[in-house]
């Protein structure tokens, strides 16, 4: 157990550290900022579509280890997806740490969802979920196309 731990671990530092799309996409469709003000973390999220594809998707911002681990391995596990396949997504993500009642997701999904696996550990701190879900609701917001972007609850 504890080795999976340490792997989890090395990822979320890999990730924290050399964050993958941070960047900015030059012509978005979509974009959404994020801000957690419990601890500081902000996020913007940029989106392409092409029709119900995410052709590109980017962000960036400042945070903790964990906001940013998450928000690159949020871009890398939904380029090329649909925008339901994304949605399916954040809600099993969300579900796995938040202790929720996780989704089923179609084997292909369910890989991808493997991905996420890394960060599920923070739903032992409440503190440190809305840590690893901004960037998320920042998508989430985007899609939605709204322009006020969203700010986590600090309750």
């Amino acid at each position: 157990m504890m080795d999976l731990r340490e792997l989890y671990q090395d990822i979320i530092l890999d990730h924290g550290r050399h964050p993958r799309n941070f960047r900015t996409i030059e012509h978005p469709t979509h974009t959404a900022q994020g801000h957690n003000p419990l601890c500081g973390d902000r996020v913007t999220v940029y989106l392409s579509l092409d029709g119900d594809h995410i052709a590109d998707v980017a962000f960036q911002g400042r945070g903790c280890a964990i906001s940013t681990a998450a928000a690159s391995l949020m871009t890398e596990v939904l380029k090329g997806k649909t925008v339901e396949e994304a949605r399916a997504l954040f809600a099993q993500f969300h579900a796995r740490v938040t202790g929720g009642e996780p989704v089923e997701l179609p084997e292909p999904l369910a890989e991808e969802a493997e991905r996420l696996e890394p960060l599920t550990g923070v739903k032992a701190y409440p503190a440190r979920v809305k840590c690893a879900t901004l960037s998320w609701h920042a998508l989430e917001a985007a899609l939605k196309g709204s322009d006020a972007g969203v700010t986590v609850k600090t309750e």
